[in-house]
C-alpha cells in the first residue's frame, strides 16, 4: 500500500515535471495527495474502478458524468511486484495526455519501488542492530532473534569475531559505508549496523585468524578513503553466547589503543585495560611513584627504548642519538627511580608505569 508521505512525494516530484495537477489514490480509490489540496481524502470514483478492472481509465468531457468526483484526464494503475498499490490520475485533455501517461506511470512506478526497497533495507538494518544488541545484553536470545539468526546462518559458523569502526566524522549517507562494508565482506558471514553515533559494528562469523589478519589490512585500506577511522577487533570466540565478550574486548581495544594507532587487537591492549580497571587512584599513586622525577626527555627515551624491545642499536636509529648517550640517560633514570631498565623485572614496572601514564 502506498503511504500518505510517498503519494505527497510523487504528486510533488512529478508535478515540477508536468505543470500539471496530479491525484494519487488509494487502491480504494482515496486521494492521498493532490496538487488541489481541497480534493484530498475525496473518493476518486475513477480510481475506484481502476483498482477493480486494473485498466487505464480515460475520463472525458463525454463520460464525464459517470465519475463523480472526478475531472477530465487519465487514471493509471500503479503496481510493485504485479501487486495494485495505488492510482495515478493526471488532470487534462486526454488527447494531450497521451504522449505523455505512459511516462508517468512508468516514472511512478519507479519512484514507488525505489521506495519499498529503502524502506525494506532500513528495515533489515533496524533488524540486524537489534539483534546485536540482544547478542551483546548478555541476556537469554529471543524466539525472534534465534529465528534471525537461522535464517542469516549465523548460528552454523564455528568463530565470532566483533569490529568496532569508529569514525572521526562519519561520511554521509552513512547507510552507504554499511552497504559497502556488506560488500566487502561475503553477505552470509557478517552483520553490520550503528552501535553508536560515529561508530559501525561488524560482527564477523567463520573467518579463521589468518584470513581475519588479510581482510582487515584490506578494510582498513578501503576505509582510509573515506574517513580517519579506527578499528577495535574483539577476541575470537566459538558460541553464538560468546559474542558479548568479543564485543566488551573491541570496545576495550578502542578504549585502551594509542590514539594514532587505526588497527588495534584487543591483545596488544589487554594487560593495561586490566591494570585500568583498578581504581583511578591506584594506578594513579603507582605511576606517580614510580615515574617521579623523569622528565619529558627520559619518558620518551624509555619509551622508545621498550617500543624497540630493549634493543639498544634500534633506540638509538629511531631516536637519531649516540648510543652513549641512550646509555647516559636510562643510568639517569636508574639513579632517580631505583629502576634499572635494562633489568628484566625492573624494565616491567617501567613500561607498565609508562603505559598506564598515557
Amino acid at each position: 500500500m502506498l503511504t500518505k508521505q510517498l503519494a505527497e512525494e510523487i504528486v510533488e516530484q512529478t508535478m515540477i515535471r508536468l505543470n500539471r495537477n496530479l491525484n494519487v489514490m488509494d487502491t480504494n480509490g482515496m486521494i492521498l495527495a493532490s496538487g488541489d489540496v481541497d480534493r484530498i481524502e475525496w473518493i476518486h470514483e475513477g480510481a475506484a474502478h481502476v483498482a477493480k478492472t486494473g485498466e487505464v481509465l480515460w475520463i472525458t468531457n463525454e463520460n464525464l458524468v459517470d465519475w463523480r468526483g472526478s475531472k477530465p484526464g487519465v487514471n493509471l494503475p500503479i503496481y510493485f511486484k504485479e501487486k495494485l498499490v495505488g492510482i495515478i490520475g493526471i488532470t487534462g485533455n486526454p488527447e494531450e495526455l497521451k504522449e505523455i501517461s505512459t511516462l508517468v506511470q512508468l516514472t511512478t512506478e519507479m519512484m514507488v519501488h525505489q521506495s519499498f526497497i529503502t524502506s525494506h533495507t532500513e528495515w533489515s538494518r533496524k533488524l540486524n542492530e537489534l539483534i546485536f544488541e540482544e547478542l551483546i545484553s548478555g541476556k537469554p536470545l529471543s524466539l525472534v532473534v534465534n529465528e534471525r539468526l537461522d535464517l542469516l546462518k549465523l548460528t552454523q559458523k564455528s568463530t565470532y569475531v566483533t569490529l568496532l569502526i569508529e569514525f572521526e566524522r562519519m561520511p554521509p549517507p552513512s547507510h552507504r559505508i554499511l552497504e559497502q562494508l556488506e560488500d566487502h565482506f561475503n553477505p552470509s558471514s557478517v552483520l553490520t549496523g550503528h552501535s553508536q553515533l560515529n561508530e559501525i559494528f561488524v560482527l564477523l562469523a567463520g573467518i579463521d585468524s589468518t584470513r581475519l589478519e588479510t581482510t582487515l589490512s584490506k578494510l582498513l585500506h578501503f576505509l582510509q578513503k573515506v574517513s580517519t577511522v579506527r578499528i577495535g577487533v574483539g577476541i575470537s570466540v566459538s558460541t553464538i553466547d560468546e559474542i558479548r565478550n568479543s564485543y566488551t574486548t573491541a570496545k576495550n581495544a578502542l578504549q585502551f589503543g594509542k590514539p594514532g594507532h587505526q588497527l588495534i587487537y584487543f591483545e596488544d591492549v589487554e594487560l593495561i585495560a586490566l591494570l585500568k580497571r583498578n581504581p583511578k587512584s591506584a594506578v594513579d599513586h603507582f605511576t606517580n611513584r614510580t615515574l617521579e622525577g623523569l622528565n619529558k626527555q627520559l619518558r620518551l627515551t624509555l619509551t622508545a627504548y621498550f617500543d624497540c624491545n630493549t634493543i639498544a642499536a634500534e633506540t638509538t636509529s629511531l631516536l637519531n642519538i649516540h648510543r652513549h648517550t641512550l646509555s647516559y640517560r636510562l643510568k639517569k633514570v636508574e639513579d632517580i627511580t631505583g629502576l634499572n631498565p635494562t633489568l628484566f623485572r625492573d624494565a616491567i614496572i617501567l613500561h607498565t608505569a609508562l603505559l598506564l601514564s598515557d
